[in-house]
């Protein structure tokens, strides 16, 4: 239980855009990090004729267009609907679904992508549930405890190819049920959050911020406590970055992209490579069904990680200067600085740069944390 919260949330997104020092902010709804190759380049030249010309990729597999000039909005919304990334006016800031990377395609015991398919039409057909928080969390785990290490507000596990376990608040509910039915009860708890929340004020953002909101949220499923609960993982099992066979032969390359800025070249470059992207929150791209790893050279010439041990796969930052009026120094250029001199602090152990001590973006686990002081960095101990 945290601190009550006073203001409702005020996320931004496509339409409802934040004003940030360099401009405008606009948050992009991506249901499973999943984008064709054609809304990319969509969202990729709204950057370059909007915004600052850059596409930024969130830790729950969004995209965000900064820079974006006063009226600029309306113009956005239109590009997003005709590409068919804003279905729902009323629900565009209800956006965060995260599926397991490479679902259906390498790994896991089923295929999750049908299931944010239906939530997510479900959920933009529901217009009660246009009330829900910025900062709300689905998501859908093909049983390999990557996404489900994320602390959902409402998370689907695949336990077997016949058995799927309903998490709440990155915990077991002892709810289970078959794959066809998953998403009915995912939709029934997330009815059951805004229920509970209503119930106690109105005012959190996250489904743990409730009093006992878990079990209380269960309880309105009718649903009794696990006897063997499922223990989620504390970080994700699995985190590809490299090349990664396909169950059918063909080749993935998983690519981190640098503090998770994705410059008008780079996209590009993905988008002409496949068919389909898939965002990862660990702000990374995944490009698929590719006949083999030849293409992992044009990646890595275009400035994306595919190395599991390079720095930047341990390293996120806030925007910091000039973006952020609240940011006490530029920490993206001094945490490339870091990386490029080889000088991360505490031997590159996973680390957050922040420009104050609210600590924007930082990802959930074990994380050290640089902050800003106007005096230099403080480096806090990983937590």
């Amino acid at each position: 239980m945290t601190v009550p919260r006073s203001r409702a949330d005020a996320c931004p997104g496509a339409l409802q855009t934040h004003a940030a020092a360099d401009g405008r902010l606009a948050r992009v709804r991506v249901p499973g990090g999943l984008l064709t190759a054609a809304q990319l380049r969509v969202l990729g030249a709204a950057a370059l004729d909007l915004g600052d010309g850059a596409l930024e990729l969130t830790s729950r597999g969004n995209v965000q267009l900064r820079g974006l000039r006063d009226g600029g909005g309306a113009e956005l919304g239109e590009r997003l609907a005709d590409a068919g990334l804003l279905p729902s006016a009323t629900h565009e800031t209800a956006r965060n679904l995260l599926a397991s990377v490479l679902s259906g395609r390498s790994g896991g015991v089923l295929d999750v992508r049908p299931w944010v398919r239906a939530f997510d039409a479900a959920l933009c057909g529901e217009p009660s549930l246009a009330a829900l928080p910025g900062r709300f969390l689905a998501t859908f785990d093909d049983g390999r405890g990557d996404v489900s290490a994320l602390g959902a507000d409402v998370g689907l596990v695949a336990l077997g190819a016949g058995t799927v376990a309903l998490t709440l608040g990155g915990r077991d509910s002892g709810l289970r049920c078959a794959p066809v039915d998953a998403v009915g009860v995912a939709m029934a708890a997330t009815r059951a959050f805004l229920d509970e929340r209503a119930a106690q004020g109105g005012s959190a953002w996250r489904l743990a911020e409730l009093v006992e909101g878990p079990a209380l949220v269960a309880a309105r499923l009718g649903v009794a406590p696990a006897s063997e609960p499922v223990v989620l993982p504390a970080e994700p099992r699995v985190r590809p970055v490299g090349a990664v066979r396909q169950d059918d032969g063909r080749t993935a390359l998983a690519a981190i992209v640098p503090l998770g800025r994705l410059t008008a070249a780079q996209v590009g470059l993905l988008a002409g490579l496949a068919a389909e992207v898939q965002l990862s929150p660990w702000r990374g791209v995944v490009v698929p069904d590719l006949p083999d790893d030849s293409a992992a050279a044009l990646l890595v010439g275009a400035g994306l990680v595919l190395d599991p041990a390079s720095p930047w796969t341990r390293v996120t930052a806030c925007a910091g200067l000039p973006g952020c009026a609240k940011s006490l120094a530029d920490v993206r250029a001094d945490a490339t600085a870091a990386v490029v001199t080889g000088t991360l602090p505490l031997a590159g152990a996973r680390q957050h740069w922040a420009g104050c001590e609210r600590r924007c973006g930082r990802p959930s686990g074990e994380v050290v944390d640089v902050v800003a002081t106007g005096s230099g960095y403080r480096v806090g101990a990983p937590g």
